[in-house]
């Protein structure tokens, strides 16, 4: 259930169609109890607010508004039960929504949310997009609605200044200056606003327009309210007067003006629709990717655009390397762009059955030795040079093989979560080639793909644990940050489903660490995460405080660019919780679980009393994706074929839960648990 007070008052199902709230004093009572953010609203006050002079039987109509609004906003509600959301309390009534339901309270936090800026722009931008008109436009005459929608606009005034900072703290200054113009011509006495499109200009290389913005400001100033202008817009004109450094994008010191004379350099140097800018443009796609949500996300978009240039200028090879290049580690078995990565698989699989093939010259053969294989994820791979790939043909050992091996590491990536023979197959080849070849960075890299193949089957956390061990060691060695991390996130996985947490929390900590010393701010949101599943899974906490710090950990996902991982989460991980706990948490049947659906829909079926319903739906319930959550989707199908004595779903879910035994269900994802796979197959027998 969704409100929106940012324009005219409305509210939206969870299917996000939108509910008929009848006539004006329906949506006012509405309006009026959101603008009291969850807090008792006294029904005297609320006939006050609603009637300037209330007719005789004003208590009675709004009983009626009050029981038409439950009625729309809770047609699930049997009779005669008690309200969940619109609730009596005391001398009036309450509107009991989430802290997300509401716009204008989601609008707040993602406003005034500390962040880098990389965090704080996506984040700002979408918010922005929230509003519909003005805040609570059907009653913009109502004094119960003024003090509020005057916040509510300055906040959205603070909003629109604080996407402009961030812009121009990430050198995009050129995408600034239209808000900024537009800002200040409807908001003329906002000085900030004068200030940072001054400061936007001047980035672009407008200096003269620069100043005379600032002599406008001055000029209305002076004209209209007769005040001079603050130090602040007084400080930029001298700045700029005087090409103070600080100025430069960025604006924060050395390095920020060192990256921008660097890339003025290299824009007058390097040719347009020269090949070497694709290259460099995905080598900081690369970068970006690791700098937090925003980053995220635009690196996904711009992938795509760069693998389909480098294959509009024909060079096979320079596509290898473009699609190659983008070696960013992943931890998440679930995909954030499923569309993406269909496209990113074919291009490679284009670009591969491309590649010139070199047969090896008769009687030479390189001598380089094979790294030894690490016991049951390793290549078996014989001491030698020559590669037999796929497709047959023998190739030596160079520059070649390993943009080869970058390829089928992407498409071992790329089809994680997927039933494809061809995801394993590349793991395998692109692990036996970066052995052979005794490249350290490309090594990483196909692990990090073997990895993403290790959900064929449960019980792998051991098997998993040793792959994280070696991308430990490999990256200290060779000074691989991001894939050091990705090693500790690994065990710390492992070591969770083992119920290790001892262990886990030294990964944890370890990740921690490097993740602060090399700028890597994803990193806390899978760390907060454990830590809550480790509240969960060792009883320290009461169900209450655990469910509070799932919800903290689910509030860093907004805005973090991983809806593969955030979509659906939330909902699952409290209902994990309910199964486990007589006092049980908060979670809501109705909720959107996501891709998780047709595993969870049985036992809330169950729990609505729809055991025949249940019964059918758990009949027709596929196998669990190869992920992450495998064990925890299998455990839910358990539990719902134990409740409705479905012998054949039962022995589906024994034999494939069974070589997890020792482990705790759902653990190993480092998100949530069901508890010990063992007690399930105890349910099972």
């Amino acid at each position: 259930m969704r409100f929106g007070v940012l324009g005219p008052v409305a509210a939206w199902d969870g299917a996000g169609d939108a509910i008929a709230l009848k006539g004006p004093r329906h949506r006012a009572v509405l309006a009026r109890l959101i603008v009291a953010r969850r807090r008792v609203v006294p029904v005297a006050h609320l006939v006050t607010d609603l009637w300037e002079d209330p007719p005789p039987d004003a208590v009675g109509a709004l009983r009626t508004f009050v029981a038409a609004l439950r009625r729309a906003l809770e047609p699930q509600r049997p009779p005669r039960s008690p309200a969940r959301l619109l609730v009596t309390e005391g001398p009036g009534y309450a509107l009991r929504a989430e802290p997300d339901a509401v716009d204008a309270w989601r609008f707040e936090r993602a406003v005034t949310t500390a962040g880098t800026p990389a965090d704080v722009l996506p984040r700002v931008e979408e918010a922005l997009g929230w509003w519909r008109g003005p805040a609570y436009a059907d009653f913009s005459d109502e004094p119960w609605a003024r003090t509020e929608r005057s916040r509510l606009t300055e906040l959205r005034l603070h909003a629109v200044e604080r996407q402009a900072e961030a812009r121009l703290d990430l050198g995009l200054a050129g995408e600034a200056v239209p808000d900024l113009d537009t800002h200040v011509a409807e908001h003329p006495w906002r000085e900030e606003g004068w200030r940072l499109l001054a400061l936007a200009l001047y980035r672009t290389g407008r200096q003269g327009d620069a100043l005379a913005v600032l002599r406008r400001a001055r000029d209305l100033l002076v004209e209209h309210l007769g005040v001079d202008p603050g130090p602040g817009l007084s400080r930029l004109e001298a700045d700029i007067l005087h090409h103070a450094p600080h100025l430069a994008p960025g604006g924060q010191g050395p390095a920020d003006t060192v990256w921008a004379r660097a890339a003025a350099a290299y824009d007058r140097s390097v040719p347009t629709g020269a090949r070497a800018r694709l290259e460099s443009t995905v080598g900081l796609m690369r970068d970006l990717a690791v700098t937090g949500g925003g980053g995220l996300r635009a690196a996904r978009e711009h992938r795509v655009a760069a693998i389909a240039a480098a294959e509009e200028l024909g060079d096979v090879e320079l596509t290898a390397r473009v699609i190659g290049a983008y070696d960013v580690p992943a931890i998440w078995t679930r995909l954030d762009d499923p569309d993406q990565a269909t496209h990113v698989i074919a291009a490679a699989e284009r670009t591969l059955a491309a590649l010139p093939s070199c047969a090896l010259p008769p009687g030479k053969a390189a001598t380089r030795a094979v790294t030894p294989p690490v016991p049951e994820h390793a290549a078996a791979a014989s001491h030698g040079a020559a590669v037999t790939p796929a497709n047959g043909v023998r190739s030596p050992l160079g520059a070649r093989d390993a943009v080869r091996a970058r390829l089928l590491a992407t498409i071992a990536l790329e089809s994680r979560g997927t039933n494809s023979p061809r995801g394993p197959a590349t793991a395998r080849e692109a692990e036996l080639l970066a052995r052979r070849l005794d490249d350290p960075g490309l090594l990483a890299f196909a692990l990090n793909g073997v990895f993403m193949q290790t959900f064929h089957r449960t019980g792998l956390a051991p098997h998993r644990d040793a792959i994280g061990t070696e991308l430990i060691a490999l990256s200290a060695r060779h000074g691989l940050a991001t894939y050091e991390v990705l090693g500790h996130l690994i065990r710390l996985q492992a070591r969770s489903a083992l119920a290790d947490f001892a262990g886990a929390d030294a990964h944890a900590a370890a990740a921690d660490q490097l993740a602060a010393r090399h700028e890597l701010p994803l990193v806390s949101v899978f760390t907060q995460w454990y830590r809550a599943l480790r509240l969960d899974a060792t009883g320290q906490a009461p169900p209450q405080e655990v469910e509070a710090a799932y919800r903290s950990a689910a509030s860093r996902l907004d805005g973090a660019g991983m809806p593969g991982l955030e979509h659906g989460l939330l909902p699952l991980v409290l209902l994990c919780l309910r199964l486990r706990h007589p006092s049980p948490a908060s979670a809501d049947d109705s909720a959107d679980f996501g891709p998780y659906e047709p595993w969870t829909r049985p036992l809330l079926l169950l729990r609505l009393g729809h055991r025949r319903e249940a019964a059918a739906k758990l009949r027709d319930v596929p196998d669990p994706p190869r992920d992450l959550l495998l064990e925890a989707m299998w455990c839910l199908v358990a539990r719902a074929a134990a409740a409705v004595g479905d012998r054949e779903t039962m022995a589906r879910a024994r034999t494939a839960l069974t070589p997890a035994a020792a482990e705790l269900a759902g653990a190993g994802s480092g998100l949530l648990t069901l508890g010990p796979v063992s007690q399930h197959l105890d349910l099972l027998r």
